[in-house]
């Protein structure tokens, strides 16, 4: 039996490395293919706040001023509540000198909203993140009575030359597609337009064990036409590659 190939979709960053790394612990090949390059727009978030919320360890290393890619006054949250959505970007907060205060049980937009209902009922919430955060975040945090300002800090486009794991798709050798977005998934089928497989390429896909983050993910593949086999049963990288590959193979990785 061959190893199975695993596309991941992660950043080209340490994000990937270590999406790497696990999927070879798990006895599979990975197969990186990276949907998403970070374009910061320099913009800070408000200092004002009496939340402030962080979705991603990236938008933490920018308001931090120690992102490699860009350098820029250290944003102080004064007297803020500061909110991560999940461990990851609590980490990255608490190695930036922060202190998450507040992280939901459910790593979501719609998890952070649960948590914060009752209590923001007419403060100022900031929220910074890129610019394809979910509207579930500012919406639920709006109906809660609070006062929302958002600041994009970062744009998420698809880098060029993108798309190895299409080729491997329309050819029928991809075994595991791992999607972290909806917006991996976009790209992802941009990428075999462009290269003129697109129809190929979900053809192999249907052949191969789906994997994704969330159901707003699930929801953007199905739209366009991809069988999702499992939804991680918690929203992060590790647990979706290691689900997944289960799945593919079960006891695979034991």
């Amino acid at each position: 039996m061959r190893d199975l190939t695993v596309a991941v979709f992660r950043p080209d960053d340490d994000r990937l490395e270590d999406a790497i790394e696990l999927v070879e612990s798990l006895g599979a090949t990975p197969v990186p293919d990276s949907m998403l390059a970070v374009e910061p727009t320099g913009a800070s978030p408000r200092e004002d706040a009496d939340y402030a919320i962080l979705t991603s360890k990236t938008g933490v290393e920018l308001v931090a001023g120690s992102a490699e890619s860009e350098e820029r006054d250290r944003w102080d949250p004064g007297t803020a509540t500061v909110c991560a959505i999940g461990p990851k970007t609590a980490d990255a907060l608490r190695e930036q000198g922060y202190d998450p205060e507040i992280v939901p049980t459910e790593y979501t937009s719609s998890g952070l909203v649960a948590d914060l209902e009752g209590r923001v009922d007419g403060a100022r919430v900031e929220v910074a993140r890129s610019d394809h955060g979910s509207p579930v975040l500012l919406e639920g945090i709006e109906a809660a009575g609070a006062y929302v300002h958002e600041t994009v800090l970062y744009r998420l486009v698809r880098p060029d030359g993108s798309g190895d794991s299409t080729e491997l798709a329309a050819a029928g050798d991809l075994d595991v597609a791992c999607f972290t977005s909806s917006l991996t998934v976009t790209n992802w089928l941009e990428a075999a337009d462009e290269r003129g497989i697109r129809d190929a390429a979900l053809e192999g896909l249907s052949n191969a064990t789906v994997g994704v983050i969330g159901e707003p993910t699930r929801e953007t593949a199905a739209a366009a036409g991809i069988d999702v086999d499992l939804v991680a049963s918690e929203a992060t990288f590790e647990t979706l590659a290691t689900e997944t590959v289960e799945l593919a193979a079960p006891t695979y990785y034991e």
